[in-house]
């Protein structure tokens, strides 16, 4: 008996080594992490906006296609050239029930003194889509074609004039001053005038009280429709599908530039890696739904989407880029 005894205690023993073994053993986890209660996206800036018009499609897309389990609600912070909402997301660290919408403004705002936190005080969870600027003259200019612009650029930047909106630094400026960079002209020589509104922008040009405006490419689908003005070049990498596909980049044109307006998604910092995770599963099946493919099309986006790797490292790699350009615009040190 005694024998036998020790043989099921032995067996018994060996029995919770092994489930020990498999509970521990390397690469095996927890149950994955997923919200629990209601979910911020944080916009640095107010209603109506183009960061505020991603949040409200994620918002209904997430809420359709019951992406989560969980409510979720926009809110808005502007102010301080988005360091209220920065400061706001940090808040609430390591907690990814709290998510921000990201731009270009997150490194230029650094780049240019407005604001101290940049992108490497949040968690990059995904890069969404690219939206692209586009160069316009009015329909009567004497300036020909894109071609044609570009080589009285490099004769007389001086001579010349350009609009955008809504402050200086931001994607519409960067995609002028990628455009002069990548043609060797003195980037300081041109005259950018900045306008409060896109509106005001339009006018000047059509009034021809500037050369040329510098926007993003959805913004002069109508015009261009109306015979107002003449699309003539877009700083993207390729050619925009849609009503633009007929306009060359400035690639083509031989000046690499490029004016990237992309938008993204970041968690607060220290959010740890499980809630990343769930965050790019979540947003990769939101970006492959209908609805989100009709948005792309619809406001001649491009996709590029991105998990947490790959946008950490693209946030970097445009960080250094934006300094040299905001630098010869005088706008950096």
């Amino acid at each position: 008996m005694k024998s036998q005894s020790r043989k099921t205690s032995n067996f018994a023993a060996g029995v919770a080594v092994l489930l020990s073994l498999a509970v521990f053993q390397p690469g095996t986890q927890a149950a994955d992490w997923s919200p629990e209660r209601n979910v911020e996206i944080i916009v640095t800036t107010g209603p109506g906006g183009a960061q505020d018009r991603t949040a409200r499609v994620m918002q209904t897309i997430i809420q359709n296609r019951q992406l989560l389990s969980v409510p979720t609600t926009v809110i808005n912070k502007p102010g301080g050239g988005g360091g209220i909402g920065l400061a706001y997301l940090n808040q609430h660290a390591g907690n990814s029930h709290y998510m921000l919408t990201t731009s270009p403004t997150l490194l230029t705002n650094h780049i240019v003194g407005v604001n101290k936190p940049t992108h490497t005080d949040v968690v990059p969870v995904a890069q969404l889509f690219s939206e692209f600027v586009g160069f316009a003259i009015r329909s009567d200019s004497p300036v020909k074609d894109a071609r044609e612009l570009l080589e009285r650029l490099k004769q007389d930047p001086a001579a010349h004039s350009a609009a955008i909106a809504t402050s200086a630094g931001n994607h519409n400026h960067i995609a002028i001053g990628m455009l002069m960079k990548a043609a060797g002209i003195d980037l300081k020589r041109l005259k950018v005038v900045v306008f409060k509104a896109s509106g005001e922008a339009v006018t000047a040009t059509l009034g021809g009280h500037v050369d040329f405006i510098a926007t993003t490419a959805s913004n002069l689908v109508r015009l261009a429709k109306g015979g107002k003005m003449r699309v003539v070049a877009v700083a993207a990498p390729a050619r925009l599908a849609g009503p633009l596909a007929g306009v060359p980049t400035w690639r083509e044109l031989g000046a690499d530039a490029i004016g990237n307006n992309w938008r993204g998604v970041a968690a607060p910092r220290g959010t740890p890696a499980d809630q990343v995770r769930f965050w790019e599963a979540a947003l990769e099946k939101l970006v492959a739904t209908e609805e989100w493919k009709r948005e792309i099309e619809k406001n001649l986006w491009v996709e590029n989407f991105m998990r947490s790797g790959p946008s950490a490292d693209e946030y970097k790699r445009q960080y250094d880029e934006l300094k040299v350009v905001l630098t010869g615009l005088g706008l950096a040190k």
